[in-house]
């Protein structure tokens, strides 16, 4: 695994993948490895933990935002600062949420991702209930990782079949 960025060293469907035997590799997710090709080795357990796990850390975060901002007002700093400070999370959240929902059904470009850093931190309670919602119902990227193993699998069969017959007697339309 690269250290910097977490992802495996080799692609789902490598050519290295396929020299061990077997064709392409399944992409691990976060929290369930490979567990969601067949849903095995725990994952519906492991689905209960995640939406657990991920609305209580939004719970947590929320509550911290709330003594964030009764700090806000025992400063005494008025009510355009108190409602700007809202409106930045709120806003935040809400962006965070769309981005991160749409990144389980498409890969993100990394130039924009890194643009977004800061917008994706400050809504962070948005990123953690897309989480919880979309754990209800399958493994947080799993339809996309899904849909490119399947592909990859299509492509490595097609590949992989060997033609019957002797080509050099091939009937030749004319």
């Amino acid at each position: 695994m690269s250290d910097e960025t977490g992802t495996p060293d080799t692609p789902a469907g490598s050519a290295r993948g396929a020299a061990q035997g077997g064709g392409p590799r399944p992409e691990p997710l976060r929290f369930f490895g490979t567990s969601w090709v067949n849903h095995s080795n725990g994952y519906p357990a492991r689905r209960a933990a995640v939406a657990v796990g991920s609305l209580t850390a939004a719970t947590v975060s929320c509550l911290i935002l709330r003594f964030a901002y009764e700090g806000i007002q025992i400063a005494d700093t008025g009510a355009f600062v108190t409602v700007l400070i809202v409106a930045v999370f709120a806003i935040c959240s809400a962006l965070a949420f769309r981005n991160t929902w749409e990144g389980f059904g498409k890969r993100h470009d990394p130039a924009r991702q890194a643009s977004l850093r800061g917008l994706l931190a400050i809504g962070f309670v948005g990123s953690l209930l897309a989480y919880f919602f979309r754990s209800l119902t399958e493994a947080p990227g799993e339809k996309l990782h899904r849909e490119e193993y399947e592909k990859a699998r299509e492509e490595y069969d097609r590949r992989s079949t060997r033609r019957t017959g002797n080509p050099s007697k091939k009937k030749r339309r004319r």
